[in-house]
Formats: C-alpha cells, structure tokens, sequence
C-alpha cells in the first residue's frame, strides 16, 4: 500500500462498501507486509475474519487473527491488549496490524468508546514503526461513524484513493465523547471510604448473585469494584458512590468520586517493565465488556457493564 507520509506511524481509515472492497484494502496489504517480513495481525469481527482466512489461503497461518468481537468487545482493552502486545511483541521490526473496533452491531452505548479508542491510538503509537489500517462498513455504519472517522485517522481510504483527512483532529473526539453519565433511576447506592472497601465489594458481588452472575464473571464484579473503590481512595479524594443495577441482561457498576484522570491513556497505556502501580483501570478494561468514563476536575464517573 502506498502512502501519502513518511512518519514511522500509519493509521489510515478503509472505507468499504462490500466484500469485494474489503478484500481488495485488506488482502494486498496483508500480503505486502508478509512479502515485507513484517510481522501481521489482524482483528476483525467474526465474518470477516472468516472472509480473509479463505481468502489468504496458505498466507494465513502466517497472520496473527483474532476476532474482534471477543478481543475487542470493550474498546478500551484494544490497545493495551491487542495492538500494544502485538507491536511489543516485535520490539525490532516495523509491524502490521488490521484493526476493526467499529460494525454494524455495535450499540449506542458502546460507539462513544469506540470512537475514544481510535482516537487514542495515534498519541499511544506515535513514533512506533507501526501500521493500523482502520475498515469502516461504509454501507451499513451511520453517518456520524464515517464523519468521526475522518477526524480520528490522518489518512483515509475510499474508492481505492488515500488521501489526507482535512478533518483530522483526534483530541476533538476524545473530549466530545468524554459525556456525562446518565444517573439509572433503578439503582442502588453505597457512600464508601477506606473503611468500607470491603463492604463495597460484598455489596456489588451480592447484587450480582441476585443479578444472576457466578463464578468467573462474579469474581470479575469483585475485582472491578475493589480496584475501582480502591482508586477512588487513594486518587480520588478519599472516597466515593457506588451504585449497582441491571440493564439489558448485564450488571452495571459505576463508581463516582472526586478524583480526575488527566490522562486520556490512563488505564490503555501498559505500564513500564518493573513499574510499580498503574495496572488497575487497565484490569478493569480487561475484565468489563464495556467501561464507559466521564472525568473533569470536579470529578470522575466510571461505569462497567458485566455481562453474565
């Protein structure tokens, strides 16, 4: 694929409308890195995975490929997770990666965080010897994921042509979504400081039971609550609200306290070898389906849906 920049890191946006502009973005860019030795990943929803394995034939039990769907079913694991360990794996080598965060099925709840994510990747690679190419369902995806698109990828593909986004202005979209949290009106609340850490956690994993969650996913309630009242403590003023409550068959936990998270990476950006600290909103976006968060100096929301 020729490109329109000589900067270490590319992030294009591919814009398709079927399976046959899907392959022909995806298919040569694959192979070129391949015929390149660079290393490749790729990870897209499950039916397009399924189109590039047949379509790459022999060439892809060479690429790395996961389903986005499963790996990337929170968008704030995807750096962390799925680009960051795939480029770290590969410390000495200019890498390759298919990232796909955004389909059809995603739901409005989810999209404010896709869109952070995407943003967030260009100052998280920044420098790197790194490609991420970017599909976008244009046919199927609304309008408003296209526009954003053009504002969180510095080069965007369409009809075969790249060109430069004049709209590109990622930090625009990660304080756009940086949105208030609606409070639920059917959910149940808990005032905690350090004292009450443990009462905190046995409050949220006994409304999880009635919920309806057990093993693994009861232990995950408990770990995101402890790590977030926990935050809340030592960050965040010294305490904080707990509320619990079901939605559309998943467990909701959302901690508010004082604290503000000035770094839009926080909790995305893998701490140093040897780093003490730093890994517990990154915990969270492991164990959560989804975290949703709104930070300002008066003070941070941070929700999590669970699903059982």
């Amino acid at each position: 694929m020729t490109t329109l920049t000589d900067e270490p890191f590319l992030h294009p946006a591919l814009f398709y409308r079927d399976e046959q502009e899907y392959l022909h973005g995806t298919v040569p860019f694959i192979r070129d890195g391949l015929k390149a030795g660079e290393p490749v990943a790729v990870a897209v929803p499950g039916p397009n995975l399924a189109v590039l394995r047949t379509a790459l034939g022999e060439d892809a039990a060479d690429v790395r490929l996961l389903d986005m769907s499963e790996a990337g079913r929170n968008p704030g694991r995807i750096i962390p997770k799925v680009l960051r360990a795939f480029a770290d794996a590969h410390p000495r080598t200019r890498v390759r990666i298919i990232g796909e965060p955004v389909w059809a099925g995603r739901s409005s709840v989810e999209y404010p965080a896709c869109a952070q994510h995407e943003a967030l990747i260009n100052p998280a690679f920044q420098g790197r010897d790194v490609t991420i190419l970017c599909p976008y369902d244009a046919g199927r995806l609304d309008e408003q994921v296209l526009t954003d698109a053009y504002a969180t990828h510095p080069l965007v593909i369409s009809d075969g042509q790249e060109q430069h986004s004049t709209a590109y202005a990622p930090e625009q979209v990660v304080a756009r979504y940086n949105e208030p949290l609606e409070h639920a009106e059917t959910a149940e609340e808990l005032v905690f400081d350090a004292e009450r850490l443990p009462g905190a956690r046995h409050f949220a994993v006994e409304r999880a039971e009635r919920f309806g969650l057990s093993g693994l996913r009861l232990e995950n309630v408990a770990l995101v609550v402890a790590e977030l009242t926990t935050n809340s403590v030592l960050h965040g003023g010294g305490s904080g609200t707990l509320r619990v409550w079901a939605d559309d068959g998943q467990m909701v936990c959302e901690v508010r306290d004082g604290g503000y998270l000035k770094d839009p990476l926080a909790g995305r950006r893998p701490p140093a070898p040897g780093q003490l600290g730093g890994r517990g909103l990154m915990l969270v976006h492991y164990l959560a389906d989804l975290v949703r968060i709104h930070t300002a100096p008066g003070g941070t929301a941070i929700r999590c849906y669970i699903t059982p």
